[in-house]
């Protein structure tokens, strides 16, 4: 698992903004550091609310200079749905082959639904020098992350 104190998996990956466009890690790092918030698929209760609550308080991590990412294995169209029906005013971006999962991994499986290869949810801050500054991981999809200590990473990353 990629912990605090690690370089993050570099990668590249398709991002929903409205448009779909290509997100590269180490491009994004040159506007600051970056808050990656991986969870398990949009429209799901949980998730819509993990989402949701990053867009009520983007004014925080934008106010330190950090972008917000959204990561899940939904594919960008999806996602770019996800966002305009959420009012999302930040990138979502898609992980459908499972690459950024497993770099992190972070993967899980919904053995009694039959889902496999989903992201646990979970939040890394990275640095502008691709450090991870702060990581958070759960093993249970019905628990947010704590939304002022990963604002406070960010303005501290």
């Amino acid at each position: 698992m990629v912990n605090t104190g690690d370089d993050a998996p570099d990668f590249s990956a398709p991002v929903a903004n409205g448009d779909i466009e290509e997100f590269d890690l180490e491009a994004e790092l040159d506007d600051g550091p970056l808050v990656l918030a991986f969870f398990p698929g949009a429209f799901t209760s949980v998730c819509t609310n993990e989402m949701c609550t990053f867009r009520d308080n983007l004014s925080q991590f934008e106010d330190v200079g950090a972008d917000v990412f959204g990561v899940s294995r939904d594919t960008p169209f999806t996602l770019n749905e996800f966002r305009a029906q959420n009012d999302l005013n930040f990138g979502l971006i898609s992980d459908l082959n499972r690459d950024i999962i497993e770099a992190f991994d972070v993967e899980m499986d919904f053995d009694a639904l039959g889902v496999y290869g989903v992201a646990k949810r979970s939040v890394f801050v990275i640095n502008a020098d691709g450090e991870v500054t702060y990581s958070w991981v759960t093993d249970d999809p019905g628990v947010e992350p704590n939304y002022e200590e990963v604002a406070q990473a960010a303005a501290e990353a």
